[in-house]
């Protein structure tokens, strides 16, 4: 049927309907400039060079006591810094700390944020992982820095079921080498993931082996390569003046760069 042969009441609906597309679609257009902030912005990635807030998300445990130290060092640089705080003791499943981190970033984004940054400390960095998988946080966040991140799992938890199962809780068996949830993260590669630094210590005894940590497609740095002989446990990960530096160079304006931080040696 052609539009001549429609009633007049029918081609004026079908002409209102036209008009209401064309204007969605000039709105949508709109809303992507203004969310893009110009130049910086590229398919969908959130521009490089308007860093937002700083979202920090502890271990197992949920300690966020753990990334007191860096969230200062951040909040000095005139960025602002919340640890995320994690249900319950912070052994719960990280699909539900992933939907707590989500929240946290909504609320920074519709507080005015052009975007967030995320470190995430041990399975903190998982928790990362699993948000910018099932929450479209490539189109969120601009950069992400892991510091310590059993990717790949750890023996430690693997041990823990294996000898003492009811003292291994929700987190510690999905943490468990080629447990359902990270064999799902590993084996499955993430869209748009967004630039990525993982970070991670060879004399790590938390997280064993220590290049866990190894993501596909991030940046990945053992810091003993970037200082040689440098000493640093799992613990003393996120408080180390060494990590601090690059996690500081990696959430700048900058490109992730590898440059000898200050205080190396």
């Amino acid at each position: 049927m052609g539009f001549r042969s429609l009633s007049r009441r029918r081609k004026l609906l079908a002409a209102g309907v036209a008009i209401v597309a064309v204007a969605g679609a000039v709105t949508a257009g709109v809303a992507a400039l203004a969310v893009g902030g110009g130049a910086g912005r590229s398919a969908g990635y959130p521009a490089q060079d308007r860093p937002g807030p700083v979202l920090l998300v502890p271990g197992y445990g949920g300690q966020t006591g753990s990334l007191s130290v860096l969230a200062a060092r951040i909040r000095a640089t005139g960025r602002r810094a919340t640890v995320v705080r994690l249900p319950g003791s912070g052994t719960g499943s990280l699909i539900t700390d992933a939907g707590v981190l989500n929240a946290a970033v909504e609320r920074a984004l519709r507080g005015g944020a052009p975007s967030v940054d995320v470190v995430g400390y041990s399975a903190g960095g998982v928790v990362a992982l699993l948000w910018v998988r099932e929450d479209n946080g490539s189109g969120k966040a601009r950069r992400v820095v892991t510091l310590g991140s059993p990717f790949h799992g750890t023996r430690l938890a693997a041990d823990a079921t294996g000898f003492l199962p009811g003292a291994c809780p929700v987190a510690c068996r999905q943490l468990v080498p080629g447990s359902p949830l990270l064999a799902q993260l590993t084996h499955t590669p993430v869209p748009g993931r967004p630039r990525w630094l993982s970070l991670w210590t060879t004399d790590d005894e938390v997280v064993m082996p220590a290049d866990s940590a190894r993501l596909a497609g991030a940046v990945n740095v053992p810091i003993q390569s970037v200082c040689p002989g440098h000493q640093v446990s799992h613990s003393q990960l996120p408080t180390d003046p060494v990590v601090i530096n690059l996690v500081l160079q990696a959430i700048g304006r900058g490109p992730i760069s590898l440059r000898d931080p200050a205080g190396c040696h």
